[in-house]
Formats: C-alpha cells, structure tokens, sequence
C-alpha cells in the first residue's frame, strides 16, 4: 500500500528538524568550549600567562593541522606501500606498476603537457592584458570581467563550457556555439570536441586558462605598477622602445612576480581534478594523474594503486611550493 504523500512529508519534516537540532547542539557545544578556553586564558596570570596564550592561539590551528593534513598524509603514505585492500606489504610495486605501465605512462605524459601548456599561457595571457589594461580607461571595470570567471568553481566553470563544447549532428539546430561558430565559418562537419583524441585535451585547458587568467592578470598588473616611476621615465628619455621597455625594464623587475605566478598556476594544474571528472571522466585520452588516484582509490577500490598515486602528486607538487616559498622570502628580504 501506497505511503500517503502529506506523511512523507511530515517525516520529512521531522527528519530535517531533528538534523538541524543536531547541527546546533554541536554549535552550541563548540561555542561553549571556546567561551571555557577564552575564560581560562583571561583568568591566567603570572609565568602560566605566556604558555597559556600559546595554546589558546596556536593549539586550534596546531590540532586541526594534525587531524587534517598530517595524519591523513602519514596514513597515505603507508597504504603507498600495501595492496588493494591496504593490508598486505607489497613494497614499492605499486610504484613500479605506476612507472611501467603503458596507461599510466600515458597518464603521467598527458599531466605533464597540462602543467607545460597551461600555466604558460595562462601567465602569458595575463601578463598581456595586464600590460593593455593599465592604457585604457576603466581598467577596473575590464580587469573585474576578466578576473570575475575566478568566482567560479571548476564544476560550474565545466558545465559552462560543456555547452560550448556540446556536439550535435551538422543537420541538427546546434546549441554548442564553438560547433555553430566553426559551420557559420565554413567548416560544415566538425568534429566531436570532446571525444577527438589530443584535441580535446587542449579545449579542457582552455576551460583552465578562462578561470586562472584573471587571477595571473591581477598579480602582475600590480607588480608592474609597484615598478618605480622614475626607471619608466628615464627609459622614455633615453629613447627607448616600446619593446624594448617591455623586454628591458618591466619583465626584468617582475621576474619573480612571474616567476611566482607561473608556478602557482602549476600547483593549480597539476592537482587539477574538477574540469576533466565533469566534463569527460578522463575517457577519450584526456585522464590525468589527480583523476586517475580518484579512480583507483573510489572507483576500482584499489587503495594502495591510489595512495601511490597521491605520493606521486604530492611529491610533484612539492618542489613547486618550495621554490615559491623562496621566491617570496627574496621578495621581503629586498624589500
């Protein structure tokens, strides 16, 4: 028999209120703890005054770095070097197996032409518009529009762009305005995007690109106005030309701003997930490494494969996050 509609939604009702009784009792408590914390730390005096505050500042953040990072890190590690099941000690096969494996090779090789190919002209990209929106006027209102696609996550950004890049049959009213824009133009059957191999890989780091640019203009449009007036001008004097004070003065004193931004976008792109599990999956010759671990370790419930993935990544990623920390401490030690 049939449940009535009006008592679905009474149970409905229930469930949800209770469930938001619950999310505010561990508000409450949480508020509750931090209000004793607080108290203690006021009511503290003397030697304890010092230790105390320490704690109260840095604990939180201390405890929430180790529960979040470190432990799930350490745990990654260690199932690195165990099979599927991350019981049995396989030493360093999963490792071998991501190395020698021609799909895998396939995969590591198609990462390393995203982290080549995108954050390059991405900086590109933004370096030149930076340098055209400080001649117009109302660069604000263009530098906004162009740095506004950063308010979207990578989900929303595919979705967007999967309508742009959607397929129909050259007899069919399209609706993907790149196949509308390439027939308008002469091309009367084109292809599938995002089922033709290699091409497509270049359409998913247009939607890259389209997202990160914003962020490359605005750093280096405020690197190039830090540049002292008085070097510009006597470049100007000296007869200097455009090119030659693009080439010459501006790119050399925002090195390191470039430098900065290039290898952040790398960061961004090597961890890159989003864009490829919307759009394609990684089917057709577009998988990358960050998908591939999502793949071994929740799809095929290979968890030693995906925690040897995930190792890999990690230790991609860090040489990056090294060298940009050092470029930012050369920074503040000029300065």
């Amino acid at each position: 028999m049939p449940v009535p509609s009006a008592v679905l939604a009474d149970t409905t009702l229930v469930d949800s209120g209770l469930k938001l009784l619950q999310v505010v009792e561990v508000v409450a408590v949480f508020l509750a703890v931090l209000l004793f914390i607080f108290f203690a730390a006021g009511r503290a005096t003397g030697r304890f005054e010092r230790p105390v505050a320490l704690v109260v500042l840095l604990g939180p953040a201390i405890l929430l770095l180790v529960v979040g990072l470190v432990i799930p890190a350490v745990r990654t590690i260690y199932l690195g070097f165990h099979n599927a099941a991350g019981v049995s000690n396989v030493g360093f096969k999963n490792y071998k197996w991501a190395f020698t494996t021609p799909g895998i090779q396939d995969i590591l090789l198609n990462t390393l032409l995203w982290i080549v190919v995108a954050p390059l002209v991405t900086t590109v990209l933004g370096l030149t518009l930076a340098l055209l929106a400080d001649k117009v006027r109302g660069e604000g209102v263009y530098k906004s529009m162009i740095f506004m696609p950063m308010a979207i996550s990578f989900v929303g950004a595919s979705i967007i762009w999967k309508f742009v890049y959607d397929y129909r049959d050259p007899t069919q009213p399209q609706i993907g305005l790149l196949s509308q824009v390439v027939m308008a133009l002469g091309w009367k059957d084109p292809p599938n995007w995002l089922l033709t191999s290699t091409l497509n890989n270049f359409l998913l780091m247009v939607i890259l690109i389209w997202v990160q640019t914003g962020f490359a203009m605005v750093v280096l449009s405020a690197a190039i106005k830090a540049i002292p007036g008085d070097v510009l001008e006597s470049a100007r004097v000296d007869g200097a030309s455009g090119a030659q004070m693009l080439f010459r003065i501006t790119l050399p004193m925002i090195r390191s701003t470039v430098v900065v931004v290039l290898t952040t976008v790398m960061i961004v792109t090597l961890k890159i997930f989003d864009i490829v599990r919307t759009m394609t999956g990684g089917n057709f010759g577009t998988q990358v490494l960050a998908n591939e671990m999502y793949s071994q370790s929740f799809v095929q419930f290979s968890t030693g494969r995906g925690s040897a993935l995930a190792v890999i990544l990690f230790l991609a990623v860090l040489p990056l996050v090294g060298y940009n920390i050092v470029q930012l401490r050369r920074e503040r030690a000029n300065r």
